[in-house]
């Protein structure tokens, strides 16, 4: 699933691309918003909130609300603006096919100039009052790209507490919890427990203090946004340097060389969801909370 910075790269795209325009055209390819009339409504801005995307439209008249296209890119969603792919290293940029667009935009902007934005294989495509949004995304925890970070203390307070408030629970699990904070997903949860020393798997009252991890996250994730391709080793490694283990299974350490353990981690207070994939040094990461079972960097059993 795409990371914060992915989806922050790309409503800064189609932000750039769309905001003043006016929809000439508008086609939502999914049933519950198919009949929609948008055509004369102006873009106002696209804006993330963690891992969503919100279009906030004006109508062309007095009298009907302003509302917000909501979407979310899931595992494997994806816009293109005017036939280009917003690329990112989380999402394949190839091509698509067309019968997963989803929404279909035609824009034109004051000087005549048109624009055009089209989603492949988004989820969760709904029309809602601006006002309304809070029912979407109300529920997320800081996010950690919000541009008032720096002058809101409380968001970064909010977000440490939030990660601290379960101290038993596995800090790989808390991290990729949405209502925690919002951005990381599965590479920042492997990288954050590498950069950290720690294994995904250990509590969070084990795993150091919480405020480095939320500093820490919001450091990469900042450093990341405006990247096609993320780096979490300073990229100072050369060719392939670019992460330290997501996807590195069987490789060697970029520090220790001892090979990359691949493993899973599963959330038990959720039946019936598939565990989550993840990476880690076995030797890197054996510090406190390791769990017993976890392999040695000489691949014994502790």
């Amino acid at each position: 699933m795409p990371e914060g910075d992915t989806v922050a790269r790309q409503c800064r795209i189609l932000d750039e691309a769309l905001a003043g325009t006016v929809l000439t055209t508008c086609e939502l390819r999914v049933p519950r918003e198919a009949t929609a009339d948008l055509v004369g409504w102006r873009v106002a801005e696209v804006r993330p909130r963690g891992k969503h995307l919100l279009m906030r439209l004006v109508p062309p008249v007095a009298g009907p609300p302003p509302l917000t296209l909501h979407s979310h890119l899931m595992m494997d969603g994806i816009w293109h603006v005017d036939g280009r792919a917003l690329r990112s290293s989380d999402t394949s940029s190839g091509p698509r096919l067309a019968d997963t667009i989803r929404v279909d935009l035609t824009a034109r902007h004051e000087d005549g100039r048109q624009a055009r934005a089209v989603a492949y294989d988004v989820k969760q495509v709904r029309l809602l009052r601006t006002a309304d949004e809070d029912e979407l995304v109300g529920h997320l925890g800081p996010d950690l790209l919000d541009p008032a970070w720096d002058e809101d203390p409380a968001l970064r307070d909010t977000a440490i507490a939030n990660l601290a408030a379960e101290p038993q629970r596995p800090i790989g699990l808390a991290m990729l919890d949405q209502h925690v904070l919002s951005g990381i997903g599965n590479i920042y949860r492997s990288e954050l427990c590498f950069l950290r020393r720690v294994h995904p798997a250990a509590p969070v009252a084990e795993a150091g203090d919480p405020a480095e991890f939320v500093d820490l996250a919001h450091r990469l994730l900042v450093l990341n946004r405006d990247r096609e391709v993320r780096v979490t080793t300073g990229g100072m490694l050369g060719r392939d340097g670019d992460l330290w283990v997501y996807g590195r299974g069987g490789k060697q350490c970029r520090r220790c060389r001892s090979r990359i353990q691949r493993g899973e981690l599963a959330e038990p207070r959720l039946e019936g969801t598939e565990s989550r994939v993840l990476w880690f040094c076995p030797r890197c990461q054996a510090g406190p909370g390791c769990p017993p079972s976890a392999p040695t960097a000489r691949g014994r059993r502790r």
